[in-house]
């Protein structure tokens, strides 16, 4: 895989039983040679990936950190069900070959699922990858295709209609946004008292209840460059995975999709190649979305508005957690002011307030 998710030497703290793992990923996949060698993904800030590089073929393992239980982001069985559940109808997903929930063979759960051969892009085109305008526009129109086709398979057929908490999705999203918001608060945080306000009062019903990714950029999506065509092969990263509405998922994504005429202080925070000549614009993207999906798009501001406020939460409890020392990454050090920038542009979004 090339791209940000590129694979080195595991870290100390982070290894496992790799002859645990062959022994027990033997008994499903018969004749493996030999133990693998194990490379890990750097990628991701959550559960952990390692490529398992046997001599024929090459297989993912997931697992939650060291010391954490399996609950809510960290569930295994919960990624697993996800991906199983919708393999039969919606071919996007790797292809999971076991699940272990017995600790004792390394610590904790893990699964085993295929490798997907393709590109994964960060912010910059990878060196010997070329997008022309026409390329380009036609890879925006494959992502949100891709995630249309998604939030259009039946869950109930699938299995994974009990993944959702039932109607109050919307609400349920920006009081828990909300909440994390306020507890990561710093001496130097934007006020975003007004953007609080408004959320909760302008907060629409559920459109539908629909199979949603949570977390939809290119950096999760495995990409295919070499066709006529650009197209997605596979989509990773399935533990934020629910039921829920499609518009809050949509809305999430869009604010990851930076574009080339953007205000300079947005651009700085661009993570994803959304900006080369020929990409849609969001106003395209969500134009496309709704005329394949038929969900109603009025009112959409709501959900735009969301999604960066959503985005400005991340980049919050990440900064408030490098303020207080807990992380000396220095990826984090400008990340007061992204959120300075992103509640800004929230805020301008509100009618009246532009």
């Amino acid at each position: 895989m090339a791209g940000p998710m590129t694979a080195g030497e595991p870290r100390a703290e982070d290894a496992f039983d790799v002859e645990a793992v062959h022994r027990w990923l033997s008994e499903r996949l018969p004749g493996l040679p030999g133990p693998p060698e194990v490379r890990q993904f750097g990628g991701g800030s959550s559960n952990l990936t390692f490529l398992l590089a046997y001599p024929d073929r090459k297989l993912v393992l997931r697992r939650p950190p060291h010391g954490r239980k399996a609950a809510s982001a960290h569930d295994m069985g919960r990624e697993v069900t996800v991906q199983r559940g919708l393999a039969p109808f919606w071919p996007m997903v790797p292809r999971v070959y076991g699940f272990c929930e017995d600790p004792s063979v390394i610590g904790a759960e893990f699964y085993v699922m295929e490798h997907l051969a393709g590109v994964i892009l960060g912010a910059d085109l990878p060196p010997g990858v070329e997008l022309g305008p026409a390329r380009a526009r036609a890879l925006g129109e494959t992502v949100i295709d891709t995630l249309a086709d998604l939030h259009s398979v039946d869950v109930e057929k699938a299995g994974l209609a009990a993944l959702g908490k039932g109607p109050g999705y919307v609400r349920r999203q920006i009081e828990g946004w909300s909440r994390r918001w306020l507890g990561a608060a710093t001496d130097d945080a934007p006020d975003a008292g007004p953007l609080l306000a408004w959320l909760d009062e302008r907060q629409p019903d559920d459109v539908a209840a629909r199979m949603l990714h949570g977390d939809w950029k290119l950096d999760n999506l495995v990409l295919d460059l070499d066709g006529p065509d650009p197209r997605v092969v596979g989509v990773l990263d399935w533990e934020m995975a629910t039921v829920g509405d499609p518009l809050m998922d949509l809305g999430a994504s869009m604010a990851y999709w930076v574009t080339a005429d953007d205000d300079p202080f947005f651009a700085l925070l661009r993570r994803q190649p959304s900006h080369l000549p020929g990409m849609p614009t969001r106003e395209e993207m969500v134009a496309r979305y709704l005329a394949r999906t038929g969900l109603p798009g009025d009112g959409w501001v709501f959900y735009e508005v969301y999604g960066l406020f959503r985005l400005a939460v991340i980049a919050q409890q990440i900064w408030a957690r490098y303020r207080a020392g807990q992380t000396t990454n220095p990826a984090f050090k400008d990340f007061g002011s992204a959120v300075a920038v992103l509640v800004d542009r929230a805020t301008r979004l509100i009618p009246g307030r532009g």
